[in-house]
């Protein structure tokens, strides 16, 4: 894998799969003189997501596992629903994750007057014709898994009136709807999608890229084969749905006599406690239902990147889950288990606390400040350590302190002896409480001077060790706790007139804005990802956060369900 933000983890194994299969037994059989190139090749109608990472890594990895290319190709083909803001989003994307397509940079747009030359041959051939039949018509018309389709009563136009009509919708003469161009192949086909396929429609819509220059379109199944052929592709790596399609992708380039790629499928990536279709996560965006394609809620590469997933992370996890033919459902705590894999070894430990509860250590001097080591991370000593300030006032979690304990609870209550991290040793003496409300305010202390570093020459041990920070020296910063954006394990199966935004989880997002962190945090820059001991892994916002206002966004939990469940099917 290539470099990303200047650190890689370590390779995953590169697993068997039956694409590696295909490909080995094709170079065995010197197919295509020994070459091999992929594409990844996004429709740009919205911002990728963790499944679409699956299909880029695997076609740049083949290309780079087989010393072969791989093609970034933008299917643009259908402008009324295409931006150039998903574009440059694409692109950023998978640069992101740490491939490059070199000047291999491709639209099928580039292609339009080659794919009208090829339409055309189609016609001249009598593989093809103009139907007049609306939208509802031609559905009426394909009839179903059971029963044949009906022939169009515009299928045995003549050539020449093919030719001329199809000549006066490419110069913008009807109106959208009013004809499209069909192959002509077999309305009793067991396959519906051989059924006299649409090829071409109208489509009076400007293009990102080519203006108002045509104003009829391929369809994304005449455009994705002859694209393929036309820039060399050897592999053309799909998801599962494209399996149905494979026949007719077949047959548009065996009737034009052209290079034919070999179209290959997979099962697609799909992740429990979210959904993955554009659509839904459009609805999602256009309906105020998350802050935008960026939400760090959002399966989307952009709200992942802004989270704090690395894309290590995410190409060990597209490793891990590997290549398979039928379609399931990933646990998301797959993915976060890669993702605190990866953190562990690169995120810097720090202390914060988000729930302040002020702490007094009376018998600390109040004129001193000491400046203690921490470690940075513990999994690599090569990231050494710091200096955190020291002071008589000191903040710690609220819930650290329990004025009446439950059993096993180690943490600090009244007459309880506590480590501070890298600190002392501390005993509470006194609590204060708001006289109206009964609420604690305040606890008072004493320490161990002789317990310097959190470690006493005594050898008496404590059990419990809180994370803190120095009243005088903490910076204020607001962090935001992330959790599943649905309720529901599934919820893109929609059953007995459900709609998947009714199982929107509600606390998905907790805002805690009275937090206190570590003073140098504040030269963090936007992105970075740090471990706050005992809470989880934390990232700089990358779009709200500044220096006179910390924002921070809980990446992933310390909890790790998947080696649980790991654990679970071992036994």
């Amino acid at each position: 894998m290539k470099e990303s933000s200047g650190q890689v983890s370590a390779e995953p194994v590169l697993a068997p799969n039956f694409i590696r299969n295909i490909i080995d037994n094709d170079l065995g059989l010197s197919k295509n003189n020994g070459r091999i190139m992929t594409r990844f090749p996004p429709e740009p109608n919205g911002y990728l997501h963790i499944g679409h990472a699956k299909s880029i890594c695997l076609n740049f990895g083949l290309a780079e596992e087989y010393s072969g290319l791989c093609n970034l190709r933008f299917d643009d083909t259908n402008p009324s629903k295409e931006e150039v803001e998903y574009v440059d989003s694409i692109k950023e994307d998978v640069k992101w994750l740490g491939f490059d397509w070199g000047n291999r940079l491709y639209y099928a747009s580039d292609y339009f007057d080659k794919l009208y030359e090829y339409a055309m041959s189609l016609i001249k051939k009598e593989k093809a014709f103009v139907c007049s039949l609306n939208a509802e018509e031609i559905r009426k018309y394909r009839g179903t898994l059971k029963e044949p389709g009906i022939e169009s009563p515009y299928r045995n136009r003549t050539v020449e009136e093919n030719i001329n009509l199809f000549e006066r919708m490419k110069n913008g003469e009807f109106a959208n709807g009013a004809h499209v161009l069909r192959a002509k192949i077999d309305m009793s086909s067991p396959n519906l999608n051989m059924r006299d396929p649409v090829l071409y429609r109208i489509l009076h819509a400007d293009h990102h890229r080519t203006g108002s220059n045509w104003r009829i379109y391929p369809m994304y199944d005449f455009a994705h084969g002859l694209s393929d052929s036309i820039e060399g592709v050897t592999h053309s790596v799909c998801t599962l749905e494209f399996e149905d399609h494979r026949p007719l992708y077949d047959w548009i380039l065996d009737e034009l006599n052209v290079f034919h790629p070999k179209q290959i499928e997979f099962a697609r990536l799909n992740l429990n406690y979210t959904v993955m279709s554009k659509r839904k996560l459009l609805e999602l965006v256009e309906g105020g239902f998350v802050s935008g394609w960026d939400d760090p809620r959002m399966p989307s590469l952009s709200g992942l990147r802004r989270r704090g997933y690395t894309p290590e992370a995410i190409r060990t996890f597209c490793e891990r889950i590997g290549v398979a033919k039928s379609n399931s459902v990933v646990d998301m705590a797959l993915l976060e288990f890669c993702l605190r894999e990866d953190l562990n070894k690169r995120s810097p430990r720090v202390m914060a606390v988000l729930d302040p509860l002020k702490v007094v250590i009376d018998n600390y001097p109040k004129e001193i400040v000491e400046e203690l080591d921490a470690i940075n991370n513990p999994e690599d000593s090569s990231m050494g350590t710091r200096k955190i300030p020291f002071s008589r006032e000191i903040y710690i979690e609220r819930e650290d302190f329990r004025e009446d304990p439950p059993k096993k609870f180690f943490r600090l209550s009244p007459g309880r002896e506590v480590r501070l991290k890298s600190a002392y040793y501390i005993t509470c003496v006194n609590v204060i409480k708001d006289e109206n409300t009964g609420e604690i305010t305040q606890l008072h202390c004493t320490y161990d001077p002789k317990t310097r570093g959190g470690s006493s020459d005594d050898g008496r041990k404590v059990k419990g060790t809180l994370h803190w920070v120095s009243a005088a020296h903490c910076m204020d910063a607001e962090v935001r706790l992330y959790d599943r954006l649905f309720t529901k394990e599934n919820p893109a199966v929609e059953k007995d007139g459900h709609n998947f935004k009714e199982f929107i989880n509600p606390k998905s997002l907790e805002i805690l804005k009275s937090c206190k962190v570590e003073p140098g945090l504040l030269k963090a820059l936007p992105g970075s990802i740090f471990q706050f001991e005992r809470l989880g892994y934390f990232c700089v916002d990358s779009k709200e956060s500044s220096k006179n206002s910390l924002v921070f966004n809980r990446t992933v939990t310390l909890r790790d369900s998947w080696s649980k469940i790991e654990n679970k099917q071992k036994q």
